[in-house]
């Protein structure tokens, strides 16, 4: 195996790459380890990153600004198939990582860099995501884990190693949650959650709200406009991606929405018990999904769900670039051609509940459906076609009263 001068390295300021940068420097002798963090819109986590990456090891870092990308080419996909794993989780780490691969890649490449590396655990879903998307795109490119090779089995022990190396964190052993931020969600693990038998101590975890019990005793209205599955107006004004789903956040912050506590089923095999916060992506799933009702034929929108299951699957389990995915977008953005129009949501204290919702590709046709005397749906056709629809229950039935008579 030929000698490893430069490593790429995904970093994200947190523990676990804080403290990778010198051990690489110390595993792997002589190598230049160049830093590579994803803005994909964790906010106040990137300050400092650049001072930070250069003091404990790092040639340079490149801090990418990703989060449009994320929103309009990973989270809206997802959206619009209506994806959600385990009919909890809104996958906010899952489509998350094949956007920052990728771009490590790129950056891996012009660089010349013989390994990328990454700091996920040999227990997580993560490490699949990262390197399924670094095969993708760099088949060749050798791949560094150190959780799976190192000597260091908790984080306790990382917080060790740091404080040896003098490497600064912002995370006590107090607050050692183990968290992910973007644009989309806030995911808490580790500590007090990790037997669910403890109540999520919400006023010390949440970040990007409040709990039901201290939103407004008011409720607040908002109003989400569609052009083929895909959000474009918010009360009426014309709102791009990342405006979007900042709005969205803030407003399902301060109304308690999209806390949800799980235990799930990771790839590895193991269950794993999670907080998730997702207040504006909790927001546009229940509004995308009110405006399906009145726009997608009955076949299509059954059919569909099923097609959800499987696409929700295939995000959390890293197989974004995959044939499959690809075409099972290609499905529902076939689904999505009708679906336009406008959905108004009452947020109340946790709970989203439907105020309205108008298409002018809306199959909703009054005259057919009300209980009022029409001239369009004639009563008595029903009857032939009970006939024909039940005809294989009464055939099986006229058997068995026939064995039963011999």
């Amino acid at each position: 195996m030929k000698k490893i001068k430069k490593i790429v390295l995904a970093y994200s300021g947190g523990l676990d790459t804080s403290i990778i940068i010198p051990w690489l420097k110390e595993n792997y002798e002589g190598c230049e380890v160049i830093a590579v963090a994803a803005d994909v819109g964790q906010g106040k986590e990137l300050s400092g990153l650049k001072e930070k990456a250069i003091k404990t090891g790092a040639s340079k870092i490149y801090i990418e600004d990703l989060t449009k990308e994320f929103i309009e080419d990973y989270i809206y996909p997802t959206l619009k198939a209506g994806a959600v794993y385990e009919g909890k989780y809104l996958l906010g780490t899952s489509f998350a990582r094949p956007v920052i691969a990728k771009r490590i890649v790129e950056i891996a490449k012009k660089e010349g860099a013989d390994a990328i590396a990454h700091g996920c655990t040999g227990k997580g879903n993560d490490q699949v995501r990262f390197e399924l998307t670094i095969k993708a795109f760099a088949p060749e490119m050798q791949i560094i884990a150190p959780w799976r090779i190192w000597s260091i089995k908790s984080r306790e022990e990382e917080i060790d190693y740091a404080e040896a190396h003098g490497v600064p964190l912002a995370i006590t052993r107090e607050t050692n949650y183990s968290k992910d931020k973007n644009i989309w969600h806030l995911s808490h693990e580790g500590l007090d959650l990790e037997d669910p038998a403890n109540e999520p101590m919400y006023d010390k975890i949440l970040e990007m709200g409040v709990s039901p019990e201290k939103a407004p005793d008011e409720p607040t209205y908002v109003t989400i406009g569609f052009e083929k599955g895909v959000p474009v107006t918010l009360d009426g004004k014309k709102t791009g991606a990342v405006e979007m789903v900042q709005k969205l956040n803030e407003i399902g912050g301060k109304n308690g929405i999209g806390i949800i506590d799980m235990v799930e089923n990771r790839l590895v095999g193991m269950k794993s018990r999670g907080v998730y916060e997702t207040p504006g992506g909790t927001i546009l799933y229940a509004a995308h999904e009110a405006l399906e009702t009145i726009t997608l034929d009955r076949d299509t929108a059954h059919y569909k769900k099923l097609v959800a299951e499987r696409f929700a699957e295939l995000v959390y389990f890293g197989q974004w670039f995959t044939t499959l995915r690809e075409a099972l977008s290609a499905f529902v953005d076939k689904t999505q051609e009708t679906v336009t129009g406008e959905v108004k949501l009452k947020l109340y204290k946790g709970n989203i509940i439907l105020a309205s919702v108008t298409s002018p590709e809306s199959l909703y046709d009054e005259d057919i459906a009300t209980f009022s005397e029409d001239e369009v749906y004639d009563q008595k056709d029903s009857a032939g076609f009970i006939n024909l629809f039940g005809l294989p229950i009464k055939v099986k039935a006229m058997k068995k009263q026939m064995k039963e008579k011999k």
